[in-house]
């Protein structure tokens, strides 16, 4: 078995937010520039993450037990939902900061060619860091790895801002709009924040806005003869894997074995169809049974998602 890509993800995003934190605040502070100073903490915070997500496959990996039989899986999501925490304080503290200094009228000379470098270097960087986060994100399927890897791309832009925040002050000869721009990137680190913590918190209410795998079900079902209406259809992610629960109507003279060999071979379509399952529930009804069911899709509602995308 291969090494956990969500495991190279963090020690990747660890090796190279920490070279680019120190960079960036050493050079922020000797260049005087609190922008740079400002997105080395937000790399900083960045590698801060990575230790946390080295912690959190730990957890992950563990077995089920008596206290979590279904696994460990959402310690990512619940790290995804922390992650969001902790961007969007530190973005607090920033624009704290650069208010604080700006109301209080305090200025500088502007940065030189050593900060206007510094940035340069951390573009580069950044957009590296985002892309093997993003491809590792894809290979686990990790709504963890791809939420970093949209920070890190969001890093990306706010270090462009950087360099046309120090150029503007080495224009002006004033650092006001480096310390301006400070304040900024704390906005964006906390927009960023926001969107994070939208996607953890819609995977801990069991939602999920891919909603196109549902069809994949109503396929499955129609593949397999003797199988009919699925209803009561329920989706999840659990780390990156699907949790699947939904009913099939059977002909209600067929013996236990043959239903169950009917929904064995559902399942097996169902994983030829879709990746990463992590578990599929099926439970088999006699047709024509008219029990009142709460909760789930049934086929009308999945072939509606199937045509127009919404449920």
């Amino acid at each position: 078995m291969g090494k956990n890509p969500i495991r190279t993800a963090a020690v990747i995003a660890l090796a190279g937010n920490a070279v680019l934190a120190g960079l960036k605040i050493a050079a922020g502070a000797v260049s005087g520039s609190g922008a740079l100073v400002s997105d080395g903490i937000d790399s900083g915070a960045d590698a801060l993450i990575s230790l946390m997500t080295l912690a959190v496959v730990r957890v992950i990996e563990k077995p089920a037990d008596a206290g979590h039989p279904w696994g460990h899986g959402r310690a990512e999501t619940v790290m995804t939902a922390f992650l969001s925490f902790l961007l969007f304080f530190t973005g607090g503290q920033l624009i704290v900061n650069a208010a604080s200094t700006l109301l209080a009228g305090e200025t500088s000379e502007p940065p030189g060619f050593l900060a206007v470098l510094t940035a340069l270097v951390s573009i580069a960087g950044k957009v590296l860091l985002a892309a093997s986060q993003y491809a590792l994100g894809k290979r686990a399927n990790s709504g963890m790895l791809r939420a970093n890897a949209k920070n890190m791309a969001s890093d990306a832009v706010v270090s462009g801002g950087v360099l046309i925040g120090l150029a503007i002050a080495n224009l002006t000869g004033s650092s006001v709009a480096d310390t301006a721009l400070s304040g900024l990137i704390g906005a964006w680190i906390i927009k960023t924040a926001v969107g994070i913590f939208l996607e953890a918190n819609l995977e801990l209410m069991d939602g999920n806005r891919d909603t196109g795998p549902y069809h994949v079900i109503v396929d499955a079902v129609n593949a397999v003869e003797g199988a009919g209406n699925p209803h009561r259809a329920r989706m999840r992610r659990v780390a990156g894997f699907w949790d699947i629960d939904f009913d099939i109507d059977v002909d209600p003279a067929v013996t236990v074995a043959d239903a169950h060999r009917i929904a064995n071979r559902v399942e097996d379509e169902i994983k030829l169809r879709l990746a990463n399952v992590f578990d599929i529930m099926i439970h088999v009804e006699p047709q024509g049974d008219d029990t009142d069911e709460r909760f789930g899709l049934d086929e009308e509602m999945m072939r509606r998602e199937k045509k127009d995308g919404s449920i």
